[in-house]
């Protein structure tokens, strides 16, 4: 049986269609996914992400350990900052994409997606050797709760009562004439992350997301002394106190709670890739196109750096592309990407029919040969997708399809 989060319950009282991810039973959507995706894009949305995981590295050598087993420079991450980065196997191959939270000179928190936590945990375990390093897997007793959308940090400026901890890094340090909850949550800057009170409750509040909108995303360790980690039991918990918060905040501006379907075209529109789609231990990060996350020049050794070296110098095998579509059929996983021979260059990863922007969008896999310039799959060429056996033409094109800033 799938584990419930703390909120089950109450999403179940909202109308949610469930449906398993990663091993916990989530909210797909509660009642229309077009309507909370542009809940999103126009307002604000609160999500649901508590199966998502959580991994508290601490110890003398916890930067170092992370040097070690992440494929990025973790310890030059500053304090009240969070990394983006990936664990990878000696060939290369990408484990899982996970962020990486500063939050003490020798604390750190790691988060992973919901199906890896557990590999990720015990990779962790595996790769301590004589760090002197303590791992502790989190997940079930903690809650995360995202607020995403343009009206995200009002909603949080509203449910947010305190600042117990902000790192100059985090950019929510303030003066001795601001007030500090508005200096936190409006001075919070990308991918940084203070400890505050949030309605009442204890919390790490970072602005982090995977929606393409500014947003913040809320941990919270479960309260409720009834709850019984995995049954979705916790309807008194912290985690439903600060949900309930963020939706009656929300109201003003039409908030709604939002699920995974929502949350999947949200970040398909802003080109972020998805484990288990675009990523995964068939994949190097230099194949996805993030090889950049790999310190293979400021660290001598990390677990997978000579694998990923390698593929830096000699390049890709294959290329992750943008798809652009017209009409209303939406290339799928898995569908076919040809030239206009018909000849097969690769395959979909991700795709569907884009609610903000009216037309199909979709990444996937080529040769990377076929993605060079003059090549059938560069920027700008047209191909086709088999499409239930009819071809339909898309335009290559470097993803995002839609960002906020423009």
């Amino acid at each position: 049986m799938p584990r419930k989060t703390a909120l089950h319950d109450i999403h179940a009282e909202l109308g949610a269609k469930f449906t398993d991810f990663g091993g916990w039973d989530m909210p797909l959507r509660y009642a229309s996914e077009l309507d909370e995706h542009r809940a999103v894009r126009g307002a604000v949305g609160v999500f649901d992400l508590s199966h998502m995981g959580e991994i508290r590295v601490t110890g003398p050598e916890a930067a170092a350990f992370l040097d070690h087993a992440l494929i990025s420079r973790i310890s030059a991450v500053k304090l009240g900052k969070a990394k983006y980065s990936m664990i990878c196997r000696e060939d290369g191959g990408i484990i899982d994409d996970l962020i990486t939270y500063a939050l003490g000179e020798n604390e750190y928190l790691v988060v992973p997606n919901a199906g890896n936590a557990r590999t990720v945990f015990e990779e962790f375990t595996e790769r301590i050797g004589n760090f002197n390093v303590t791992v502790v897997d989190e997940t079930e007793e903690t809650s995360l709760i995202a607020v995403q959308g343009p009206k995200a940090a009002e909603v949080m400026l509203r449910i947010t009562d305190s600042v117990t901890a902000a790192p100059a890094a985090s950019g929510a340090a303030a003066d001795g004439d601001s007030d500090p909850v508005e200096a936190a949550v409006e001075g919070l800057r990308y991918y940084a992350a203070f400890r505050g009170t949030v309605a009442g409750v204890p919390a790490l509040i970072a602005r982090t997301g995977y929606t393409g909108e500014d947003g913040f995303e809320i941990f919270v360790r479960d309260t409720d002394p009834d709850d019984t980690p995995g049954t979705g039991s916790g309807a008194g918990s912290g985690a439903a106190t600060v949900w309930r918060a963020a939706l009656a905040a929300g109201e003003p501006f039409g908030v709604l709670p939002c699920g995974l379907a929502a949350r999947d075209t949200l970040r398909l529109e802003a080109g972020m890739p998805l484990y288990g789609h675009e990523l995964s231990t068939a994949v190097t990060p230099v194949d996805a196109g993030l090889g950049v996350l790999a310190a293979t020049g400021t660290k001598d050794a990390f677990v997978g750096r000579d694998a990923i070296l390698a593929a830096k110098e000699k390049g890709p095998d294959q290329h992750l592309i943008g798809l652009v579509g017209e009409g209303r059929r939406a290339a799928r996983e898995g569908y076919e990407i040809r030239d206009p021979e018909g000849n097969r260059l690769g395959e979909v990863t991700s795709g569907a029919l884009s609610p903000t922007l009216g037309h199909p969008v979709a990444m996937g896999y080529v040769d990377a040969t076929a993605a060079q310039d003059g090549g059938p799959a560069a920027v700008g060429s047209t191909v086709t997708v088999d499409i239930r056996g009819k071809s339909f033409p898309y335009t290559v094109v470097e993803p995002p399809f839609y960002n906020r800033e423009k």
